[in-house]
């Protein structure tokens, strides 16, 4: 009879042979390598019997159970729990059966083995301890016990960097420190193609080849990875490429994320018979191409997160940070370059402002307009809105680009409302202050107008231009200090009108007759 270790809350699982006595422990060459923090380099001994199997304690830190009872030494038998530190398992019978042929590995033409690769669980992307941990529990009566201590340390040093390039170099290293290779080159998706990123020599010197487009496309094609020993003679590579780059052994891996989306392939070769790869050689580069993979998600997630964060700052200084949050997300379902968009659109402007700078000096001013803006802008957000831009004294904002609501004129008559009330509380603080008071006027239209980035290749910036813009501009322009003069446009768009008192029509520069108007009663 034999018998199987399977975790109950881990991805460990172990089959233990009747060979004798059996070594558990955090020490990668255990014969039950167990890599968590409570479990000792050698943690307990286990030796399979009839019935069940003996534990032997030899000194833990953490200390081995079975059924959650601390012992020195008992015997385990099917349907037990056995529990190394806080890592537990269940001991489960497995019947005796003839091995079946393996499935995943194909002999081919040429001495060519095709091995599918193992899919990698999307949960574990962040935690490669994880990752670990499942390299050291596949199959231990085969792995190469030092290339799986070196896998550790790889998998440590890649996922911490973040950079694609430095990534891709490191990996490189790593390929030439442990297997005995001429050449390695990486190639990444960029669109429809794979794209050679890097191609060294174990010198360390680049150099100017290209991996055998044959291999490249069986790779990529069926998920899996490929070892050659003679790749000149495979009839399945019949491109020219192998045969004049001397190319003799090789071994590629696809590079598969957590999606399983082929990232991009790692490919190494040698020229000489003598250093033919084998079968080892094939298991380990399939496992490193899984860390490979893994590194390379976590550095496009960091560099992803790293531009939505440049983005949104950008982004923040003129929408509210809930708006610039969720542009920063739409990716491209938010067009900036360019647009007609349904908006509205609102202009402040200081009455008097001229004669009043006369009589302060330029840090007053300033301390005084800061203040000022700061409680404008504010009001615009709360509701809202973009700011568009300062005109000197003046604050443009607008409802409506790059997304649009509804209530898009009710928000800008909202904040209007609330930028004069807010001008009150400054007046009342200023005027206890000593410091002089500000009156402001406020138009506001509804319409057309094109949206988007405009500018100059050294600085654009994103704004609305058009007739409606220009509209409510002119409507600004004819209110008077404490008046918001709103136009028929937009008291049309109104869902909730506050009330308003109708003006005579207004006549306003470049318009070819006067336009209907109404003053907002506050």
């Amino acid at each position: 009879m034999r018998y199987r270790l399977t975790g109950t809350e881990s991805a460990y699982r172990f089959e233990l042979a009747p060979t004798g006595t059996l070594i558990c422990g955090r020490a990668v060459t255990s014969d039950l390598a167990i890599i968590d923090p409570t479990v000792s380099r050698h943690h307990a001994d286990l030796v399979v019997g009839d019935g069940g199997i003996t534990v032997r304690d030899v000194g833990s830190s953490n200390g081995t159970f079975v059924n959650g009872v601390k012992i020195d030494e008992s015997f385990a038998v099917p349907g037990d729990t056995v529990t190394f530190g806080k890592v537990a398992f269940r001991l489960e019978a497995v019947a005796e059966a003839p091995p079946p042929p393996a499935p995943s590995a194909v002999a081919v033409p040429g001495a060519t083995i095709v091995r599918q690769v193992p899919r990698t669980p999307a949960a574990g992307l962040e935690d490669s301890h994880k990752l670990q941990a499942a390299m050291a529990a596949a199959e231990p009566a085969e792995k190469d016990r030092q290339k799986l201590a070196i896998l550790l340390e790889v998998s440590k040093g890649l996922t911490k960097v973040a950079d694609t390039d430095a990534l891709l170099a490191k990996v490189a290293d790593y390929v030439f420190q442990i297997l005995e290779a001429d050449r390695c080159a990486i190639l990444l998706r960029e669109g429809d193609h794979m794209v050679q990123k890097v191609a060294r020599d174990k010198r360390s010197a680049t150099v100017a080849y290209q991996v055998p487009q044959s291999i490249v496309s069986i790779v990529v094609g069926d998920k899996v990875a490929v070892l050659s020993d003679n790749a000149g003679e495979d009839t399945r590579f019949g491109g020219q490429s192998i045969l004049m780059q001397q190319v003799r052994s090789a071994i590629c891996a696809p590079l598969v994320s957590s999606e399983d989306q082929v990232l991009g392939v790692l490919y190494v070769d040698n020229f000489s018979l003598a250093k033919r790869f084998g079968e080892n050689d094939l298991d380990f580069l399939i496992a490193f191409a899984g860390i490979v993979a893994v590194a390379l998600e976590n550095a496009s997630f960091a560099e992803r997160i790293r531009r939505e964060a440049l983005t949104r700052s950008n982004f923040e200084r003129f929408f509210t940070p809930q708006l610039a949050a969720r542009i920063a997300n739409a990716g491209e379902a938010i067009r900036l370059g360019g647009e007609k968009r349904r908006v509205a659109v609102l202009f402040s402007d200081i009455r008097g402002f001229t004669a009043l700078s006369e009589t302060m000096n330029a840090d007053v001013m300033a301390k005084h307009l800061t203040e000022y803006f700061t409680e404008m802008v504010e009001c615009v957000f709360r509701h809202g809105g973009t700011l568009d831009k300062f005109i000197g004294d003046a604050v443009m904002a607008q409802w409506g680009a790059p997304l649009a609501e509804a209530d898009d004129a009710d928000r800008a008559v909202a904040a209007a409302l609330d930028m004069m009330q807010e001008l009150d509380v400054l007046n009342t603080r200023w005027r206890a202050e000593g410091r002089p008071e500000l009156q402001i006027g406020i138009g506001i239209n509804y319409g057309d107008a094109f949206a988007g980035n405009i500018g100059s290749e050294r600085r654009l910036e994103y704004t609305v231009i058009g007739d409606t813009v220009n509209t409510a501009s002119r409507l600004c322009s004819k209110a008077g200090g404490g008046e918001i003069i709103i136009s028929e446009d937009c008291r049309r768009a109104l869902a909730n009108p506050p009330a308003v008192e109708e003006l005579e029509p207004l006549v306003l520069k470049n318009k070819s007759q006067p336009v209907p108007a109404f003053r907002v009663r506050r």
